[in-house]
This record gives C-alpha cells, sequence and structure tokens, in this order.
C-alpha cells in the first residue's frame, strides 16, 4: 500500500540494515542477455537460470481470516492452476482489477481481494520455515526492495535494476525478512511493505513479489520447490520461468 508521507530514509528497515554504498552482492541479478530484460516474466520478476519455479498465491480474506484461491473457485464453478489469474477467476474476464476494486465479493467466503504488491506477512513467514532447509547461509541474505514505495525518500540512494524496477539493497538474516511488518513497528508510520526480493549469499534461491503483484515467485532447486509445493501453510504451484506473471 502507497502511503502519503515520507520519511527520512532509515539506517535499517524492519531488522534488516540498509546497504549504502556496496551493491556487488545484487549484480547477479541485473545479468540478462542484451534485448532481453525479461519483463512480466517469471523469470523478470524473480530470477533466470533456476532448476524450477513456483508460484505462491496471496489469499484473499474473509474479515482477517486468509482464504485460499481454491475455496474461492469451489464458488465460482472454476478451479485453479499455476497461471491461473485471480481478476478471471473471480468473473472479470479480461478487466484489471486494482485495489480499490469494489467487485462485489461472495458472502462468507470471501470479502477482501488478495495484497497486490510483495509477500504478505503470513506468506514470508511459511516461505522462511522452508527456505531455510534450502541454503547453507540463512544467516547472510540479500534484499531488494523497491524504491517507489511511498514510506520514505530514497532520492539520492543507490540501486541495482531489475527489469522495471531500482531496488535498495538490504541485508540480514533469513528469519527477519518479514521483520518490517512486526507487529513492535511504529503504528504512526503505517504497515511497510516487505522486500520485493530475497536471496541468500549461496543464491541457492530467489523470492520475488512486486507492487503490482497478487503472487509471489520463488526459483529454486527442484527440491526445494517440490518442499514449497508440499507446504500445507502455502497455495503453491509450479510454473515455468518463461510463463507470463499475474
Amino acid at each position: 500500500m502507497h502511503l502519503v508521507h515520507q520519511y527520512p530514509p532509515p539506517s535499517v528497515y524492519g531488522r534488516l540494515r540498509v546497504e549504502r554504498s556496496d551493491l556487488t552482492p545484487a549484480r547477479w541479478l541485473e545479468e540478462r542477455p542484451p534485448h532481453d530484460d525479461g519483463f512480466g516474466t517469471v523469470a523478470g520478476v524473480c530470477a533466470p537460470g533456476f532448476d524450477a519455479y513456483a508460484r505462491i498465491l496471496h489469499p484473499a480474506w474473509l474479515g482477517d481470516e486468509p482464504v485460499r484461491w481454491d475455496q474461492v473457485a469451489a464458488v465460482y464453478g472454476r478451479s485453479v492452476a499455476a497461471e491461473t489469474r485471480w481478476h478471471e477467476l473471480i468473473g472479470l474476464g479480461d478487466r484489471l482489477l486494482y485495489r480499490n476494486d469494489d467487485t462485489p465479493a461472495v458472502p462468507d467466503v470471501w470479502d477482501e481481494h488478495p495484497n497486490e504488491g510483495p509477500t504478505p506477512a503470513g506468506v514470508a513467514r511459511a516461505l522462511i520455515s522452508v527456505l531455510s532447509r534450502h541454503t547453507r547461509t540463512p544467516d547472510r541474505c540479500w534484499y531488494g526492495l523497491w524504491e517507489g514505495y511511498g514510506q520514505y525518500n530514497w532520492d539520492g540512494y543507490p540501486v541495482f535494476h531489475t527489469p522495471g524496477r531500482d531496488e535498495i539493497l538490504l541485508s540480514g538474516p533469513l528469519d527477519d525478512a518479514d521483520s518490517p511488518a512486526s507487529p513492535e513497528r511504529d503504528p504512526d508510520e503505517g504497515v511497510p511493505e516487505l522486500p520485493d526480493l530475497w536471496w541468500p549469499e549461496d543464491r541457492a534461491w530467489c523470492v520475488a513479489g512486486d507492487v503490482d503483484l497478487v503472487s509471489t515467485y520463488v526459483g529454486g532447486t527442484a527440491a526445494c520447490i517440490a518442499d514449497l509445493l508440499a507446504t500445507p501453510g502455502l497455495e503453491a504451484y509450479e510454473i515455468a520461468e518463461t510463463s507470463a506473471v499475474d
């Protein structure tokens, strides 16, 4: 969610450190074939070259309770697959969906659309528990935060580039990936977004979201992706790196 008031950039974002100089750990994400930045694809949002990829759906909501897409699909007589789009699932066809869309919900099934933006905190916590098993460096991870989020004014800070986005580099252990959404945050500053990109020092996997998406994408080893697909707390589907994002 974009916030109206901007604050001076902090030295830490949640418990993640804001890197102000050396962007070397992020340069591999900028290495893409000439004239092929992958914009709009899974690899473009995430990173190319992993053995396998998963799409993690952000839940819809009924009050404060998350609702899986397959629960919503059942009401509409539809099913969910790897490339299902939310607005098509609820019968909007090719019409684009925005945060403040007033499309009627289904009473007692869902009343709020899935969160657009980077990984929601609940999904992030489930991801952390799985991904920690698939890296040798869970205590040394890197993060990308899109400079366009409205809470802070990042003018003058160094950025690294991914297709369509300029990112601020953060660092910290995997267990702190969801710390910007911690209950201990200052309520007067609103709820900041989690980082769009996460990856460990050993680059065993990469997590990626975006301000315009209602899904998170993960690239990793076949074993890592299989583990994500089998995690009860995640609604996940295997997807190709060349597939279009939602």
